[in-house]
């Protein structure tokens, strides 16, 4: 119910449904609304669950009015028919065009108090006056409420507009703004409103945003009926376990997946204004945004000017405000001048999580592409605006379900626009471009480094300019493609095996067969590589330790591994379970420079265990 104060909106509610909303002491005394009513229609032959929602008609009370109105599939316009079209009328027409609500019955009442002549003056002014307006087509009816003359019609009309609205979405993730909060003895913290979207159910677990607190829905209620459920379109009642009333407000809303949900200060729009304005707006002019059930004080940013004073078109800007809300795209909204107070357009949001950007012709059109693109190129557009993200980031950014999301994520993954890399999207594009880079500085590294196993990780990683969560995911990805391997902290091209450079393989194969020809009597490892640039040296050992081609015996000292193996068999052979070190002396027919070293070694890689004076083998 919208309309001017005092032409008949509670009283037509009353009459509809035999409830009086006006509940609050001062309301009856005042014999004004000032909070919103709530009252249930039961139409005849009908299984609807219909909310009538009462809202103040006083100017004062304009933020309340709007508050009631979101989330609403039909208005009656109350026009009294002693007074006609006044101030507030116009005002919440107005909020309801920018709110794109244009399903409507406007309802001539008190018909009883004026003469037939004064009726149709009325009538004739109000088809006038819609003729401008988006409520052109809406039907009129005349009702007087207390005599309940046009009351059944009424109601018939009502059940008509509804038969042909749109069924609100189930399947997206549960919404609730929250437009009142009290207390019950014995009961706790309740929460009221209209659910936006998606379903709750008993003991489901929320959340109240921005604030992040964590409740239980205890009990649900519709109307004062205990349900199991409530859904998208239901006027309904929760109580919230595990939530004070003092941390909840109205403005504040109530999810099942806050991972669904964006908070933000920043709002990219795109908006009309009313025409005519009293005075220009300016840029940064302070404002009052309306949304939902919220209302938040900020300021209008414009990229294309520096003032508005007339403007019929729709515009792009941008709205920054003082405290965080819970917004998404499509999200209707009502601006007002915080001084003097009054309504000076409204629009939808085009992009919830706002930047910075410059003044100018780009910015512009950036804006413009994002408020006209298709679901799926705004899936693109921000795939490719963020390179990575999840699908719960483009549910909060985009407005179609969750199922309808995978669809089109998972249609988009066959035809490989995008790729999909554990939760995260990016495009194909994008991705193969970070590949192909990675392939390529590892290429350059084996050129430059044939010895060596791998490129060591964390070196590798500082060229993979992405968050490292998803540098991990990227590393994983590659390995089960076969397009990289890892051993240890070495990263290697699938495939690459350290070999020893062509330039210098004849020489380097020359230090071998010298270390092998001196068989455990060698010198240090210095003087076999004398022949050798220096920067191949310290690679040329490690290949041959890595490799197991050669080992340590003692500090600078190494030996053939083909020569520590035979000199073990042999020892093995020609000695008991336990030897001496004199027998090991006179098989291998070594010094003790070379003896005590070899014997060592053995303990370290538990093939002999000492015990005293002789050794035991494993």
């Amino acid at each position: 119910m919208a309309g001017h104060i005092d032409h008949g909106k509670t009283s037509l509610t009353k009459a509809l449904t035999n409830v009086d909303t006006d509940r609050l002491k001062e309301e009856k005394e005042r014999k004004i609304s000032i909070e919103l009513g709530f009252a249930p229609l039961k139409l005849k032959d009908s299984n609807y669950n219909i909310s009538i929602i009462d809202v103040p008609g006083h100017e004062k009370f304009i933020r309340q009015m709007i508050a009631g109105v979101a989330g609403i599939d039909l208005v009656l316009i109350i026009i009294a028919a002693d007074e006609g079209i006044m101030p507030q009328t116009v005002e919440h027409m107005n909020i309801l065009s920018l709110l794109n609500i244009h399903n409507a019955i406007i309802v001539i009442t008190k018909v009883k108090q004026a003469e037939a002549e004064l009726i149709d003056l009325v009538e004739n002014d109000i088809k006038e006056f819609i003729k401008q307006t988006t409520f052109a087509d809406a039907p009129i009816v005349q009702v007087d409420s207390i005599d309940g003359v046009g009351i059944e019609g009424l109601k018939q009309r009502i059940m008509d507009q509804l038969n042909y609205t749109k069924h609100r979405n189930e399947l997206a993730p549960f919404r609730l703004p929250i437009d009142q909060v009290f207390t019950m003895k014995g009961v706790g913290t309740i929460v009221r409103g209209t659910i936006y979207e998606g379903t709750v159910h008993v003991e489901d677990q929320l959340v109240v945003l921005p604030n992040d607190q964590k409740g239980k829905a205890r009990q649900i209620q519709v109307h004062s009926h205990s349900v199991n459920r409530g859904f998208a379109g239901q006027r309904t009642a929760i109580q919230l376990a595990g939530v004070h009333k003092d941390d909840v407000k109205r403005g504040d809303v109530l999810v099942k997946q806050p991972e669904f949900f964006t908070t933000t200060t920043t709002i990219d729009v795109a908006m009309r204004f009313i025409n005519p304005l009293k005075t220009p707006i300016k840029q940064r002019t302070p404002i009052k945004l309306h949304t939902g059930t919220n209302e938040v004080y900020g300021h209008i940013i414009f990229f294309d000017r520096n003032k508005v004073e007339k403007e019929m078109d729709e515009i792009v800007c941008q709205i920054r405000l003082k405290e965080p809300i819970v917004i998404k795209r499509e999200d209707r909204f009502i601006l007002r001048r915080a001084t003097p107070v009054e309504t000076i357009g409204g629009g939808w949001v085009i992009n919830p999580n706002g930047e910075k950007y410059k003044f100018g012709e780009e910015t512009i059109t950036k804006l413009t592409q994002m408020k006209e693109g298709t679901p799926e190129e705004q899936v693109l557009q921000l795939i490719s605006r963020h390179n990575w993200i999840t699908k719960e980031e483009l549910v909060k950014k985009i407005p179609i379900d969750l199922n309808q999301m995978e669809e089109m994520v998972h249609r988009l993954s066959i035809d490989g626009t995008i790729k999909k890399i554990a939760n995260y999207y990016t495009l194909t594009s994008y991705y193969e471009q970070i590949q192909n880079e990675i392939i390529q500085v590892l290429n350059q590294f084996h050129d430059e480094n044939p010895m060596k196993t791998g490129m060591n990780k964390p070196e590798l990683l500082k060229h993979i300019e992405v968050h490292k969560s998803i540098q991990e995911m990227l590393i994983k990805q590659w390995i089960g493609d076969k397009k990289i391997n890892q051993k240890g902290h070495y990263i290697a091209i699938n495939g690459f095996e350290p070999h020893l450079p062509t330039k210098w393989e004849t020489r380097m194969l020359s230090v071998l067969d010298q270390l092998k020809a001196d068989q455990l009597k060698v010198k240090e490892w210095k003087e076999y590589v004398k022949g050798l640039p220096m920067e191949f040296v310290e690679p040329f050992h490690n290949y041959l330790i890595e490799q197991e081609i050669i080992t340590p015996l003692m500090e600078n000292y190494m030996i053939h591994t083909n020569v520590w193996e035979e000199s073990v068999a042999l020892l093995r052979q020609q000695t008991e379970a336990t030897f001496t070190l004199k027998e090991a002396k006179d098989i291998l027919k070594i010094s003790r420079k070379y003896l005590i070293p070899f014997l060592e070694r053995l303990d370290k890689r538990n093939i002999t265990i000492r015990i005293e004076d002789k050794r035991k083998w494993v």
